[in-house]
């Protein structure tokens, strides 16, 4: 299999694929910089609601890993696609950051504190009590409900710290609500990236360091996937999942070689 030949496209994880805690997986800028001059589109997508596309786009561009032509895609983006498509015009109580909040408004998403339509919940690294009861009175009133991804936690340099999954969890032990869910593994960002750029799933492909996320997103989107090992999974967990790489590497770097 000849991946650089038959792709387009590659949708690339961020945290443990492209870098490592604010550092470049080994020549990371040197081998995105190749790919491109090989004509392939790079898209850095990631699950990770906390932050803007504009922040993210920042931070790549400080790491030597943005190049012209890239795009970033996050699980918040996507949702503000879901929700112009499938609930135009409705009021939403979004549980974010302030950032967060304001390329929701700039999406044209408007947003309400009292009365809302829908209620959304992406990762809030300012997430309160008040915020908490809010959300989970409008849900108990039957409000639409949706989460932008379902990671349970978020790696830092510290370990692990609970993500909107744990946050899911509370959630539907309080008020007994599952929400529709719009982030990796789930199809739509798949479909959203189609359509954004013209590329279809059969030339696109998931690179990423999660097997339930990345590699399960590329399955049930019809994808190929590089699997890689320079973050969360390990060559012996691969076994433990369901869902299978077209590729395993140690980092993204080795796809020259491939």
């Amino acid at each position: 299999m000849n991946l650089l030949h038959e792709i387009n496209l590659f949708l690339l994880d961020l945290d443990g694929t492209v870098y490592l805690d604010g550092t470049p997986i080994g020549p990371m800028p040197t081998t995105l910089t190749a790919l491109r001059a090989m004509g392939k589109r790079i898209v850095f997508l990631t699950n990770n609601s906390s932050r803007t596309e504009a922040e993210y786009r920042q931070k790549l561009t400080r790491m030597g890993l943005f190049g012209r032509g890239d795009l970033v895609y996050t699980s918040a983006m996507a949702t503000v696609s879901y929700l112009k498509e499938r609930y135009g015009g409705a009021k939403v109580y979004l549980v974010a950051t302030d950032a967060v909040k304001k390329e929701f408004a700039r999406g044209g998403i408007p947003l309400s504190e009292d009365a809302p339509d829908v209620c959304v919940l992406a990762y809030d690294t300012t997430l309160t009590f008040e915020k908490i009861k809010r959300l989970d009175f409008f849900l108990r009133k039957n409000t639409p409900f949706l989460a932008t991804h379902p990671d349970d936690v978020c790696p830092t340099s510290y370990g692990f710290m609970p993500d909107v999954g744990a946050f899911l969890a509370m959630f539907e032990r309080s008020s007994g609500r599952k929400a529709v869910i719009v982030g990796k593994p789930y199809p739509y960002m798949a479909e959203a990236l189609s359509r954004m750029t013209g590329v279809g799933a059969e030339r696109m492909c998931m690179v990423g360091d999660r097997m339930h996320t990345d590699i399960r997103f590329a399955n049930r989107a019809g994808m190929r996937s590089v699997l890689v090992l320079s973050g969360e999974t390990k060559r012996e967990d691969i076994a433990k999942f369901p869902d299978r790489p077209d590729l395993v590497l140690e980092t993204f770097n080795d796809i020259l070689g491939n």
